[in-house]
């Protein structure tokens, strides 16, 4: 299922309704409302989804945008932080988020977990990610970074990864009475939660549970196997048990994500989606508003080709 999220455009419009309706001309038929979406925006996307002109499949947390924080945050309050009135807070923002993709007629909520509290001063995975562009990578200098972050994520992780998942089971009781699926989202640093090394065993605990599902960046991951820190068909093949969707965009190596699909120059975005994703999927274009107009709308005409081998790939045989 095609899907488009404002983040692209949200901040060129003062209605929601006008979000909507340039979305519609690219091409589009549903929307993710993404986090930083200002609440003064809403009662055009309700308008717009009333009169029909447009239908939304998701909402990305925090929606409405905090309105406490400047600037499009969405991990300005974490389920993880040692503070508990930030968790507190972080719950109560997403408790407002199910009531808004409830009010809104949207299927799932993606979710971002939190992230473990390295030691000061210590820079993690965006030094991994300096040292790859300047040409380090495969380097001994480069594995004793990584081996470092690794160890040290490994050692600190259990504590927050207790509490993402005490956040999990606390919101999917509200997401099960309004019918939603809480998508938990798998992030670009090293250092956010949950891990590649825990998310399996996290959503075990709701395998039986249809309203908490794992949900699929393309770009995220890639950053982390361009990185060497996964292998990124691998660790989707693992993870398909519990996908539920997943956010489409591309990535100009090494770290340059939300590229319109086709876009990037180190991913075979096409075949990870036609092995691994269904066609019925909410698939959400999350792309950067540095993205032309011209270039979302050369990338659809090649991405409904795709979608169309995939979709006959797909069809019973009769």
């Amino acid at each position: 299922m095609n899907v488009f999220s404002t983040c692209w455009n949200s901040s060129r419009h003062k209605d929601g309704g006008a979000i909507c309706d340039e979305i519609r001309e690219l091409g589009f038929e549903s929307i993710e409302a993404s986090h930083g979406l200002p609440l003064s925006k809403l009662p055009g996307i309700i308008r717009a989804v009333e009169e029909k002109r447009i239908r939304v499949a998701g909402v990305h947390n925090f929606c409405p945008a905090p309105m406490d924080v400047e600037g499009d945050v969405p991990d300005a309050y974490r389920f993880t932080s040692h503070r508990p009135e930030e968790r507190d807070r972080a719950l109560r923002l997403t408790r407002e988020t199910l009531q808004v993709a409830a009010r809104l007629e949207a299927r799932y909520v993606v979710l971002h977990m939190g992230s473990v509290e390295l030691f000061r001063g210590f820079k993690g995975t965006k030094e991994l990610e300096r040292m790859a562009r300047h040409g380090l990578l495969g380097t001994k200098e480069y594995a004793r970074a990584k081996g470092e972050l690794v160890r040290r994520r490994r050692r600190l992780a259990p504590i927050y990864e207790e509490r993402a998942l005490a956040a999990l089971h606390t919101l999917a009781e509200e997401a099960r009475k309004l019918n939603l699926v809480l998508a938990v989202e798998g992030r670009s640093h090293l250092e956010q939660v949950p891990g590649e090394e825990d998310f399996p065993a996290l959503l075990e605990e709701f395998r039986d549970d249809p309203h908490v599902r794992y949900w699929h960046d393309f770009g995220h991951i890639q950053r982390k196997h361009n990185l060497l820190l996964l292998d990124h068909g691998q660790y989707l093949r693992r993870m398909q048990p519990f996908l539920y969707g997943a956010h489409i965009n591309d990535v100009q190596w090494p770290a340059r994500d939300h590229r319109a699909p086709g876009g990037g120059d180190c991913m075979d975005l096409f075949g990870l989606i036609c092995r691994h994703m269904r066609p019925e999927m909410p698939m959400s274009w999350e792309l950067s508003r540095s993205v032309s107009r011209e270039a979302i709308l050369a990338a659809k005409q090649i991405w409904d080709a795709r979608m169309q081998e995939m979709q006959a790939a797909t069809a019973p045989q009769h």
